[in-house]
């Protein structure tokens, strides 16, 4: 691996450059991590390609270090903070005058990964948006009355977690019947945004380039009924919903008999499959939400190879997915949405 040791690299392509700036915001070396970016500008880089080509990236390196368990959660979350300070470095060397419309950029209620949609609002800022940054896990009502204030031309928010989508389509309708359109992104929206349709958003984006040119060119859409997709979720997602805490408790108190190995559970491994449980319910609720199990069977894989890398068997999670399929015996897309959960362990 190539270390720079005194001079800053002079371009994106240089080697070594991406493990470079990965061991320095995951040591927490906020010095050196700004020292990378500002000599990247300095040497002509664009801002755009900075965030792009390195800060983003490396944050996409440090959530699969953590998934895989090399790194802690404490170590994530202090090299995120590096790239937070490293994002503004590179914002506070590059100004550029509004000439377009004002959009407000927010992460959906109890969605606290704010990072990717403040890197969007930087990249909104380059190309002449006059940007309003509401932050992390944003209140729908909150969101509307900073509406009325302002008029924006557009709101872009952010869900990076599925569970969230009842959040983010409450935002999304709310947004809406005030007259302002909607693009939504990140990964809870599914792969190509398939759910942000769904929810009623008027466009989606892949990531902060795409967000960028979607806004620069084909907006603003027309906007339709707001209530279109108002109503989403049947009994069955009530049910779940409402009995979240009950149906943790329950295969809580049977996991013990199922799967003999939690005995010996210490109280940090107790808590972590409390944790772990209230996802199970959580992701289950947001897919009968949207009506589409692979809200579910993704977050099944995604589990799966995260409780793999900290040496947890699958059965374990076999046993707690069938705990909570027992107790929803009278739900059928429950049930069934949870035998496609069992089925791609057992695949």
């Amino acid at each position: 691996m190539t270390v720079f040791t005194t001079t800053p690299p002079g371009s994106l392509g240089d080697p070594g450059l991406a493990d470079h700036y990965l061991q320095l915001v995951g040591d927490g070396d906020e010095y050196g991590a700004v020292e990378v970016v500002t000599g990247l500008l300095e040497a002509g880089v664009p801002a755009q390609r900075i965030m792009l080509d390195l800060i983003a990236p490396t944050q996409n390196r440090v959530g699969e270090l953590w998934a895989a368990n090399e790194w802690s959660i404490a170590r994530e979350h202090a090299a995120t903070a590096i790239s937070e300070r490293a994002l503004a470095a590179v914002s506070a060397h590059t100004t550029v005058r509004p000439t377009r419309g004002r959009v407000t950029l927010a992460c959906v209620d109890g969605e606290w990964h704010a990072l990717p949609v403040r890197m969007l609002g930087e990249m909104l800022r380059l190309d002449g948006w006059r940007v309003d940054f509401l932050g992390a896990s944003v209140p729908g009502p909150h969101l509307v009355t900073h509406l009325h204030q302002t008029g924006p031309d557009a709101v872009a928010l952010s869900c990076m977690i599925a569970t969230r989508l009842p959040r983010a389509h409450a935002a999304i309708t709310a947004c809406r019947s005030v007259g302002v359109p909607v693009i939504a992104g990140g990964r809870g929206f599914g792969a190509e945004g398939r759910w942000a349709q769904r929810l009623g958003a008027d466009a989606w984006a892949a990531g902060a380039e795409e967000a960028v040119a979607r806004l620069a060119h084909r907006w603003p859409p027309v906007v339709g009924d707001p209530y279109a997709t108002a109503f989403m979720g049947d009994d069955e997602y009530t049910y779940v919903a409402r009995r979240r805490g009950d149906l943790v408790q329950g295969t809580l108190d049977r996991l013990a008999a199922t799967y003999p190995p939690m005995a010996a559970y210490d109280q940090r491994q107790h808590d972590a499959t409390v944790e772990d449980l209230g996802h199970i319910v959580d992701f289950l609720a947001a897919a009968l939400y949207v009506g589409d199990p692979q809200v579910f069977t993704d977050f099944v894989d995604w589990t799966a190879r995260v409780l793999e890398a900290r040496s947890v068997p699958p059965v374990a999670l076999q046993a707690g997915l069938r705990l909570v399929k027992e107790q929803l015996r009278d739900y059928p897309t429950a049930t069934a949405t949870l035998d496609a959960g069992l089925a791609r362990i057992d695949g």
